[in-house]
C-alpha cells in the first residue's frame, strides 16, 4: 500500500511537539497489533470511514494515526501522541 500525506496534514504534524515524522507513521503501521477502529463520531464521518490505531514506534513512541484508506492507498489525516483517555479507550477494544 502506498503512504500518502497532503502538504496540509504534513505541516500539521511536523508542528507537533514533538513533531511527527512519516518514518515513525510507517514504523507504527509496522509495529501495530490489533485491529484499526473506526471513528463514528458525527464530526468526523466520512466516506470512506475514518480508521484509527494506536502503537509504538521502534524507539517506543506511543503515537495515534488516523487515516483513510482509498483503493491501495492509506491517506493519513493525522498523527499525534494520544492521550491517556484515547489509549484506555482503545486497550479496552482490545
Amino acid at each position: 500500500m502506498k503512504l500518502v500525506i497532503s502538504p496540509k496534514v504534513a505541516a500539521k504534524i511536523a508542528a507537533k511537539t514533538p513533531p511527527v515524522t512519516q518514518e515513525e507513521i510507517i514504523q507504527c503501521f509496522a509495529n501495530r497489533t490489533t485491529l484499526y477502529l473506526i471513528d463514528d463520531r458525527e464530526e468526523h464521518q466520512s466516506d470512506p470511514p475514518t480508521r484509527w490505531f494506536i502503537a509504538q514506534t521502534d524507539f517506543g513512541r506511543v503515537l495515534k494515526i488516523v487515516f483513510i484508506l482509498r483503493a491501495s492507498e492509506v491517506h493519513i489525516r493525522s498523527a499525534f501522541d494520544p492521550s491517556k483517555e484515547a489509549i484506555a479507550f482503545y486497550e479496552s477494544y482490545h
